[in-house]
């Protein structure tokens, strides 16, 4: 990144506290002092639990909601300004839209480019262009007529995301996108995602609790259980990056620990053979099977 630019996402000494609500509740602390930078065209992925601030992380990326301290920046903007903009496209985890409406694929697609209009204004050449391009992106250009009801929880997931590119963003904020898809599922989902960045720029921050998610789709992780744990790895996700994850998620069940991974045909220590065939530690494992 020049110097001169702004980074796409700045979290600056964040913390955001709810407010009580019922005669008897207490305000819930959601992020405690979370610092963080998020460089143009890289693919930040953020690892946490149920309740650790995920969602508070994302509102405040959105703009929904606005932190009781410290900074949010979307390149350079605050973010409502940005949105406004249309630099951001979202993926929601839930879908809210009633998919009973008389309404077709390409029509919800060309919904994400609308909304960059003026009230006065129609869909362009251009316009039209994008909305195209976009469904080619996701590949769902051949259901561009069909009724949005009628798609497959995938294919309606594609849409959406097709949706949230439509606007030409410059960043991409995805909710558990990977919630139910198996491993394989998740592999094209990332390959996906990878070919969106490619063609368009983005960046991408991938907001999930599944590591597999995370392994598939970003080069850089944090892990947010509250207050944040930052690990840039410019060269991709490391068996190293990984176990410093790992680290983090079981602190709170042994204290700190200190995990020395790396690849299998790495090591070293002749008494971490690697069983073929069942991948496990030989003088671990319990598979007394034919695969020995």
């Amino acid at each position: 990144m020049n110097s001169d630019q702004h980074p796409a996402v700045e979290i600056d000494h964040v913390s955001y506290t709810y407010p009580a609500s019922g005669l008897d509740a207490q305000p819930v602390s959601a992020l405690q002092d979370i610092s963080f930078k998020v460089d143009e065209k890289t693919k930040l992925g953020v690892l946490g639990p149920n309740g650790g601030g995920k969602s508070t992380l994302i509102k405040l990326i959105l703009g929904i909601i606005v932190p009781n301290q410290g900074k949010v920046k979307v390149f350079g903007l605050s973010p409502t300004k940005a949105r406004a903009q249309g630099l951001v496209g979202y993926l929601p985890q839930r879908i809210e839209s009633d998919l009973d409406w008389p309404i077709s694929v390409e029509q919800v697609v060309a919904f994400g480019r609308i909304s960059k209009l003026k009230p006065w204004q129609r869909l362009g050449k251009n316009d039209l262009q994008s909305i195209q391009h976009a469904m080619e992106l996701v590949d769902v250009l051949d259901l561009a007529n069909r009724h949005i009801g009628s798609l497959s929880g995938g294919q309606l997931q594609r849409v959406m995301i097709a949706r949230a590119i439509a606007g030409n963003p410059k960043l991409l904020v995805l909710d558990e996108p990977t919630v139910g898809v198996d491993i394989a599922g998740q592999q094209r989902f990332g390959k996906m995602i990878e070919t969106l960045q490619s063609e368009l720029g983005l960046t991408v921050i991938v907001v999930t609790h599944d590591m597999r998610a995370i392994a598939a789709m970003a080069d850089r992780i944090a892990c947010l259980s509250r207050s944040l744990h930052f690990h840039d790895a410019p060269q991709g996700l490391t068996p190293g990056v990984l176990a410093q994850v790992f680290a983090h998620d079981v602190a709170g069940v042994f204290g700190d620990i200190h995990i020395d991974a790396h690849r299998a045909d790495e090591c070293e220590d002749p008494s971490h053979t690697i069983r073929s065939g069942c991948g496990c530690d030989e003088h671990d494992c319990s598979d007394q099977g034919e695969n020995k």
